[in-house]
């Protein structure tokens, strides 16, 4: 550009001279010839169009020397503008970049709060690892869980794992470290700072970092440490109702046994007079079925088919009742009574919630050979009261009755298996392991629920509820001892041979006419080509083929007005009381004597409400 511009000044100065000397030899020839006149020229005669014709040419020169160089600064102005645009875009899009780029890290922060808020909110503990296995991060929920703080641990390993779990932990990290293999439910136990030992649940991962190299760990520890109590408390409830379903039936063929034991052993009795030598050997036989028949029924109360006779009763005088009598047998023992005035009824079996008092009270005994303290405390509750239980209350009121002594007290593994049956924790000939086993399943066939707490030396708390019942209490009415008997014609059902043959002749004995049925079917048909003379029919429970629901129900279609006395080995249970409710008239225990046969039939036959 400046040669182009030295160039015009040359050419514009060199037109310049020629147009000067152009001038001047005009001139001066326009003088001379005025001098001279006719003189001729010694000079070429149109030099000066020459010089003229040389300056038009520079000026032409220079015209076209500036076309040039306006065209040439136009294109190079055109191309400033364009650098100068091309410029002005780049800085706006490095302007929109640099507010992109302010965006993304304003959501990469937001997405980093999200993720921290995340991992501080899990409910599980969280532990972050580097490859070297030192922490990077603990959620709050495992310094909650655990003890530990980041401060005490970051770039540490945390000092959890116990001896025993060590080498199945470090196959799951070998794996998860070599090839990546995620961990899901891992289940284990680990220690907490204060040195407790917690059912976990571990699950984890191997993430990576932008590269797409391993970077570290990411564990997922839940405290599992109640799911694990509650599984095994569900263990133990269907072990004992597998065991509770084999004592009910243990029990009841040993009733049907010694039903015809006890049976003919009363016969005998009826037929001999007293000065007999044999009479107190027959009583003795007598007495010793009794205490057997006492046994099956501890079984059938843990089987939870204890029931005879449901009413409602005042715990509060059973409680005071049972409680005085055991207390003039162990003196050395205080007893401490604190029962609500305004407790609820309850509808249960008396006798049956005699025994659960009184193998409580033989328990705390045992737990205090040299004497000590008893609390018997009563009070209403309701469901929403008893929270952190291993079972769901049905909604409603309850009576809460807690039998506690400041005894020995026992570890955990006993409180385990304490309503086991057969467990004992006595000397050989000492117990039977019944008493809380039968306990346990009394409250559980009344509706109720069973609790222990108990730690080594300190003590016992067994916490029993039962559903509260809005009846009235009725005053009973003392039972007869005496054999009654009658003339009126019944009908005996038993599948067993043996029940047949020794019901028979006790009802003989008794002075009715007897008719017999070994079966449902066989039942039906007598009862319809008798049943204007039949007065009463005495029919078993459990029969194969037609059982004595079924049975009982066709009876009352032929006749509504039928009385019937159902019969079991198996006591008031569940089926029993079905049947009772569908209008039954009376319930008998098996095994029965002569005397208990007789109160029964009088009870039904004499009873026109029934």
């Amino acid at each position: 550009m400046r040669k182009i511009r030295f160039a015009n000044i040359y050419l514009f100065t060199l037109a310049a001279m020629f147009f000067v000397l152009g001038a001047l030899l005009e001139w001066e020839t326009i003088a001379s010839i005025n001098r001279i006149n006719a003189k001729p020229f010694d000079y070429p005669e149109h030099l000066h169009f020459i010089f003229f014709f040389v300056g038009f040419l520079a000026l032409c020169s220079v015209y076209f020397s500036e076309k040039i160089e306006s065209t040439i600064l136009s294109s190079a102005n055109r191309d400033l503008q364009k650098e100068i645009a091309e410029r002005k875009r780049m800085e706006e899009a490095l302007m929109e970049s640099e507010e992109e780029y302010r965006e993304l890290y304003a959501e990469s922060k937001r997405s980093e709060e999200v993720y921290r808020s995340l991992l501080h909110s899990s409910a599980d503990a969280i532990v972050i690892y580097n490859m070297e296995e030192s922490v990077r991060y603990i959620s709050p929920a495992f310094s909650r869980i655990f003890g530990w703080t980041l401060e005490d641990l970051e770039g540490k390993e945390i000092p959890f794992l116990p001896e025993s779990e060590r080498e199945s932990t470090w196959i799951m990290i070998r794996d998860l470290v070599e090839k990546g293999t995620p961990c899901h439910g891992f289940e284990t136990t680990r220690y907490t700072r204060d040195g407790h030992l917690i059912d976990v649940s571990i699950s984890a991962s191997r993430y990576n970092d932008h590269d797409g190299l391993p970077a570290g760990k990411l564990f997922i520890l839940r405290d599992i440490s109640e799911k694990k109590k509650l599984e095994t408390q569900l263990k133990f409830i269907e072990r004992m109702e597998t065991i509770g379903t084999l004592a009910g039936g243990i029990a009841h063929d040993f009733n049907n046994l010694m039903m015809g034991m006890l049976g003919n052993i009363s016969l005998l009795l009826y037929e001999i007079e007293a000065t007999h030598p044999h009479c107190e050997k027959l009583k003795n036989i007598e007495k010793l079925i009794e205490s057997g028949s006492k046994l099956t029924s501890q079984l059938l109360g843990f089987a939870r088919k204890g029931r005879y006779e449901v009413r409602p009763i005042n715990l509060n005088q059973v409680v005071q009742e049972d409680s005085v009598t055991f207390g003039r047998t162990r003196k050395d023992i205080t007893i401490h009574r604190k029962l609500s005035e305004d407790l609820f009824s309850i509808k249960a079996d008396e006798s049956q919630i005699q025994q659960v008092l009184m193998n409580l009270y033989i328990n705390a005994a045992d737990a205090m050979p040299d004497g000590g303290d008893l609390f018997l405390k009563t009070v209403n509750v309701t469901h929403k009261e008893m929270k952190d239980k291993p079972y769901n209350p049905k909604p409603g009121q309850y009576i809460l009755l807690n039998v506690i002594d400041n005894g020995s007290g026992m570890d955990e593994k006993t409180a385990e298996r304490i309503f086991e049956p057969f467990f004992t924790t006595k000397e050989i000939g000492r117990g039977t392991g019944l008493g809380l086993a039968s306990a346990y399943g009394i409250i559980k066939g009344h509706g109720g629920y069973i609790d222990v707490d108990s730690k080594k030396e300190q003590g016992t708390n067994f916490s029993i509820y039962l559903p509260a019942s809005d009846e009235p209490i009725h005053q009973t009415m003392e039972i007869s001892k005496r054999i009654l008997t009658g003339n009126e014609t019944i009908l005996i059902v038993d599948d067993e041979e043996m029940v047949i043959d020794v019901g028979v002749e006790l009802l003989n004995k008794l002075g009715y006419t007897v008719l017999e049925a070994m079966n449902g079917y066989e039942a039906i048909e007598v009862f319809n080509g008798n049943k204007d003379k039949i007065d009463l029919v005495i029919l078993d429970m459990i029969m194969p083929d037609k059982g004595g629901g079924e049975t009982y129900d066709t009876i009352k279609k032929i006749d509504s007005e039928m009385k019937v006395l159902l019969s079991s080995g198996y006591s008031l249970s569940g089926q029993a009381s079905e049947i009772l409710d569908r209008g039954c008239n009376g319930f008998i225990q098996k095994p029965f004597n002569m005397r208990t046969l007789s109160q029964k039939i009088r009870e039904v036959l004499s009873d026109d409400n029934r």
